[in-house]
């Protein structure tokens, strides 16, 4: 979570001013999953293409949410998204 949004599984655990629904995407290519938005943040975890990426927010060029397979969660580039299905 962020202190201005949470994922909605966490309602019964945490508060926050909005949460949201996840939405399930696959990546399209391999992408380092960061701390932050920006381009030299901390690297949490390098996910491959094909990964699932759960989507909490996109805003400009990048998408925050859960990376379910390294169990983290951080920002990618919003281009690394495949298409939704």
């Amino acid at each position: 979570m962020r202190r201005d949004l949470a994922d909605v599984r966490l309602a019964d655990r945490v508060f926050a001013p909005h949460y949201a629904a996840p939405m399930p995407r696959t990546l399209s290519v391999p992408v380092d999953l960061r701390l932050s938005a920006a381009a030299d943040s901390e690297v949490l975890a390098n996910l491959a293409a094909g990964d699932v990426f759960e989507v909490l927010e996109l805003a400009g060029s990048h998408a925050w949410g859960v990376a379910p397979g390294a169990g983290l969660v951080g920002y990618i580039p919003a281009s690394a998204l495949a298409d939704p299905q």
